[in-house]
This record gives C-alpha cells, sequence and structure tokens, in this order.
C-alpha cells in the first residue's frame, strides 16, 4: 500500500475488505491494514470508527481512543455508526479508568440517542465507578423496568418506576 489518497471505490473495496476479515476471525490482518488505510485517509470517519472497533476487538482500548475520537469529530457516519462510536469510545473510556470521561460522553449519547438502553446500561456503569451509585441505581431501574418482558417485572413496573425515581422512599 503507498501513501496516496485511494480512490472512492479502492477505500470502499479497501475498508469492506478489512471488515470482513475483522467478522471472520482475521482480527489481527484487519487491524493492520485499517491502520494502513486510516493513514491514507486521515479524515475519512467511517474509516477511522472501523479501525477503532478493529482495535478494541483485540483489547487494545488505548490505541482505539484516537480513532474513535476522529470519527466522532468528523462528518460522514451514520446515525447507527455514530451510535456505536459513542458507545465504543465510552466503554473503552471506562475500561481504561477514565470515569468520569466516560460519564459525560454517555451521557450525551444517552440523550442523542435516548431509545437505546445498550447506551443506557453503560452510562449505569460508568455512574457507579464515578461513585453516583444513586444515580447508577436509578437508570438501571428505570431501564429495566421500561424493558423488561419478564411477567414478574412487569407485574411491578409501576412500582419499580415509582421507585426508582426516588430510591430513598419508603411508601
Amino acid at each position: 500500500m503507498n501513501d496516496s489518497t485511494p480512490a472512492p471505490e479502492e477505500r470502499d473495496r479497501l475498508l469492506s475488505e478489512a471488515v470482513v476479515l475483522r467478522s471472520g476471525g482475521g482480527e489481527e490482518e484487519a487491524r493492520r491494514r485499517l491502520v494502513a488505510l486510516a493513514a491514507r485517509l486521515p479524515g475519512d470517519a467511517e474509516v477511522a470508527y472501523q479501525t477503532a472497533w478493529a482495535h478494541d476487538v483485540l483489547g487494545l482500548e488505548a490505541e482505539a481512543v484516537p480513532y474513535y475520537e476522529t470519527a466522532l469529530a468528523g462528518t460522514g457516519l451514520t446515525a447507527d455508526d455514530r451510535r456505536g462510536a459513542l458507545l465504543g469510545l465510552g466503554s473503552t473510556y471506562r475500561t481504561l479508568g477514565r470515569y468520569e470521561d466516560a460519564a459525560a460522553l454517555l451521557g450525551r449519547a444517552s440523550a442523542e440517542f435516548p431509545e437505546d438502553g445498550a447506551l443506557r446500561a453503560f452510562l449505569a456503569m460508568a455512574l457507579y465507578n464515578t461513585g453516583r451509585h444513586h444515580d447508577s441505581v436509578r437508570l438501571l431501574l428505570t431501564l429495566l423496568a421500561a424493558t423488561s418482558e419478564d411477567p414478574s417485572v412487569r407485574e411491578y413496573r409501576r412500582a419499580i418506576e415509582h421507585y426508582a425515581r426516588d430510591l430513598d422512599a419508603t411508601g
């Protein structure tokens, strides 16, 4: 691979090949290819996102961060990829012990994508890590009440929602 900017068709082909590799068990080769492609296309948000993901899959969280940040700073991500990049970066911040960064980012992401329960679950973990246990439990109880299909949880949904709003309530 040379250092020239690839034509759009070549970019799409190289990106697609790397994603297939990552999905099919060739994570390290995919990572290597994506790093090279990202170097050729430093402002490409989709390439940066896929490169971040390739690092995360291999447990290389610290190396994933700048790629996630580049992806989110750029334009061109689909809404689903943006949501995935926000979740990936927030989770990665948390894994690296950057709890406040994780909570702030996941809080903004949850506001941007309020229907996404995974973002709220990861936000609850980050809140727990920052010592905001009350907020964490409240968020998890609200999520549980809203999404559980368990009949016994559904039966007590209103009570769970009530106590989630005021965990210290006794009646």
